[in-house]
């Protein structure tokens, strides 16, 4: 029998129902479980906080397994640090409430993404000068080609910009999440708070009052991290159908640095590759010809050329630029961009996962036209295409 519609599971509040729907409370439990759906051969889909989740209007014709396992523990170790062991259940963010609240340094920044802990590893998520790569040592892990339960060592995640080995092909199931975390209480500055990890990105440094690289209680931290992120309409509140989204809908493009280079100067850009080594053309013996140092130049730009490093883009920026504004919405949908943030989709009240689909699709296309840049979608789409 049908399920109730994965709407009610989901941040965006779009998607018909499943063919099955299973919650699991119970790590214990989650062998068989796994084992039954996975022998009967039918489509199988893997539910958190479905923060990162499109559903189309007609469902999922498969089982959907909502994993609700709750559970902090923490491990042995070395002076200084901590080792917390996580259920993938367990909500993100009253994961990094909690961490804030024991002095535990490393995911304050992290303040405010939806969705559950599981779900982590494999966006390795980040925001505001922090990603999980940092303090992530492992995942427990249900293998389905071989059914096996394991310990991945993130060194074998392949963890890069919003991708990880699951968004690669590895199909299975995190069912925990290891992280190595500073100890900060007891910090002699600041009157004895636990201090954050060093400030690393710059908006938040500017919000915080201090620069770079300042270490500032782990609370303040959470507190103005918060507040930049609710005032983006990137915290969810059941009262205001700006936040009804998956977060940023696009991830922001990484390009060559020829295709960057095509880009306005005011076009935020960020090195993602090693800049090329300096060269210097000596000027003695032949190259005192001008036409032999001509010839160096022209070989070295040639090497530059094809080394070609890599830029990060603002997907928000290129959006923008496009000519597709905050609170923009088609024609008859109810589904628009966030009046706060231009990457956020959202659904207005009433809107159907291929509403949303329809405006994604508009937004590429303006950007295509524009700068001849295909943004890629962050939330994995279930029954919808762009």
């Amino acid at each position: 029998m049908p399920s109730a519609p994965l709407s009610t599971l989901t941040t965006m509040r779009v998607g018909g129902p499943a063919y099955q729907l299973i919650t699991v409370r119970d790590t214990d439990a989650l062998a068989d479980t796994l084992d039954a759906v996975w022998s009967s051969g039918e489509d199988w889909l893997v539910l958190g906080g479905g923060s990162n989740l499109v559903v189309s209007d007609d469902g999922f014709d498969g089982t959907v397994l909502h994993l609700a396992t709750r559970g902090v523990e923490r491990l042995p170790s070395e002076p200084g640090t901590v080792r917390i062991r996580v259920q993938a259940g367990e909500p993100w963010d009253e994961l990094v409430a909690y961490t804030v609240e024991q002095g535990w340094a490393g995911l304050e920044a992290l303040s405010g993404i939806p969705g559950s802990t599981g779900a982590s590893p494999i966006q390795n998520i980040g925001a505001y000068g922090q990603e999980l790569s940092a303090t992530l040592i492992a995942v427990d892990f249900v293998d389905y080609e071989t059914g096996e339960r394991a310990a991945l060592p993130a060194d074998e995640l392949a963890l890069g910009y919003r991708t990880s080995v699951f968004k690669r092909g590895r199909r299975g199931v995190v069912v925990a999440v290891e992280f190595a975390l500073t100890d900060a209480g007891g910090a002699g500055e600041n009157g004895g708070a636990a201090l954050s990890s060093p400030v690393a990105y710059a908006q938040l440094a500017d919000a915080l009052g201090v620069p770079l690289g300042a270490r500032v209680p782990l609370g303040e931290v959470r507190r103005t991290v918060l507040d930049l992120r609710g005032s983006k309409g990137m915290v969810l509140d059941d009262g205001d159908t700006d936040t009804w989204s998956a977060g940023s809908f696009f991830t922001n493009p990484i390009v060559p640095e020829h295709v960057a280079r095509t880009l306005p100067a005011t076009a935020p850009r960020w090195p993602v590759s090693p800049e090329p080594a300096d060269r210097v053309i000596p000027l003695t013996g032949s190259f005192t010809d001008a036409s032999v140092i001509e010839d160096a130049v022209r070989d070295v730009r040639a090497e530059v050329a094809e080394a070609d490093g890599a830029v990060k883009l603002s997907a928000a920026w290129l959006i923008e630029n496009a000519g597709v504004r905050r609170g923009f919405r088609l024609p008859g949908s109810a589904a628009a961009i966030s009046s706060k943030h231009t990457l956020a989709l959202t659904n207005t009240g009433g809107a159907t996962g291929e509403d949303i689909a329809e405006l994604a699709r508009y937004v590429q296309g303006r950007v295509v036209a524009e700068y001849g840049i295909l943004l890629t979608p962050e939330p994995l789409l279930v029954g919808l295409t762009l």
